[in-house]
């Protein structure tokens, strides 16, 4: 009974124990990320039926906002969200902010952005050559404010997926297991929710998704361990879905083209080019965009790594000289 109890108290995601044996721990911080992901979505979902009931409607007998505000009260719900988990993570993992990857590096915010607008560029120009993606102008009735607050929106959603992910579920493991594992365990929390969104997609669709959800999931992971921050991930994250749902009008991670965009673009066909109605982040030409990026990013990753070394190896035999 009293191992029972100790195993209990060692994968209990309300205290910060570490001292157990690391597939113990990797349980331990899965079950963090539910705790804190499912917390703070409660919350969030509190608040946006509070401001229903505030306004005079009862979403429980339909009475809902109209599209814009409900999109605007859910993504800026996200603010919350975040402040919820950075009050669990100091609560109950007792850490500061910086541990959780949220350093003074906030100018890695801005590399991030150029690495993810970079990216979906050569992705959706890619996909628009090979003819499965269509451009047809200006959005019809470009809403203005709308597509400058959802920029404000995709900062606050990208930054929540990241603070959980690249956040507490790497910055965790990365210092008890290894990078390897912190890398793994994280890209799997960041697929798993997204797989409900592809619903009703052909097998080939579906397993082309999860592909790229892994590629760019482990993208973010090396950005973050190479800044020694989230801010970059963030960076990325954001831009990404903001150019992709706001900029150009595109199916993001299985939702509906945008309401309002400023340019609108369609799929020319339901291909495995184009993603269909996931969107290009299903599509098999992302696919190679994505495994080249973290090609590169890997080459450049090991290449400091070595370079470290070599100068820590320096610094040791000009010691011993001395």
């Amino acid at each position: 009974m009293s191992k029972i109890k100790e195993f209990i108290k060692n994968i209990s995601p309300f205290n910060n124990r570490t001292e157990m044996p690391k597939i113990l721990y990797v349980i331990k911080v899965v079950l963090i990320f539910w705790v804190f992901k499912f917390g703070s979505e409660l919350v969030g979902e509190g608040l946006a039926l509070a401001i229903h009931f505030a306004c005079g409607k009862n979403p429980l007998e339909g009475e809902m906002f109209d599209e814009n505000t409900i999109t605007l009260i859910t993504y800026l719900g996200y603010s919350v969200m975040i402040v919820i988990v950075f009050l669990l993570w100091k609560l109950f993992q007792k850490k500061t902010l910086a541990e959780l990857g949220v350093t003074k590096n906030f100018a890695s915010y801005f590399a991030g952005i150029a690495i993810g607008t970079v990216l979906l560029a050569v992705s959706v120009i890619s996909i628009t050559i090979c003819g499965s993606l269509q451009f047809k102008g200006l959005f019809e009735n470009i809403d203005t404010r709308m597509v400058l607050l959802m920029a404000l929106c995709f900062v606050l959603q990208g930054a929540m997926e990241e603070v959980l992910c690249r956040g507490v579920v790497q910055q965790l493991l990365v210092k008890k297991t290894s990078v390897p594992v912190a890398f793994g365990v994280s890209a799997f929390l960041f697929t798993v929710p997204h797989i409900g969104n592809m619903q009703g997609g052909s097998p080939a669709i579906t397993a082309v998704a999860i592909v790229n959800l892994i590629l760019i999931s482990l993208i973010f992971s090396l950005i973050t361990h190479r800044f020694k921050s989230i801010w970059a991930a963030c960076g990325l994250h954001s831009v990404w879905n903001y150019i992709l749902y706001s900029i150009l009008g595109l199916n993001l991670s299985g939702k509906d083209s945008a309401v309002t965009a400023v340019f609108d673009m369609r799929s020319a066909e339901s291909s495995i080019l184009n993603g269909a109605e996931y969107g290009i982040e299903a599509s098999i030409i992302t696919t190679i965009v994505l495994a080249l990026a973290l090609g590169v990013l890997l080459i450049s990753f090991r290449h400091r790594v070595l370079l470290c070394k070599k100068e820590l190896l320096a610094g040791q035999m000009s010691k011993r000289a001395g």
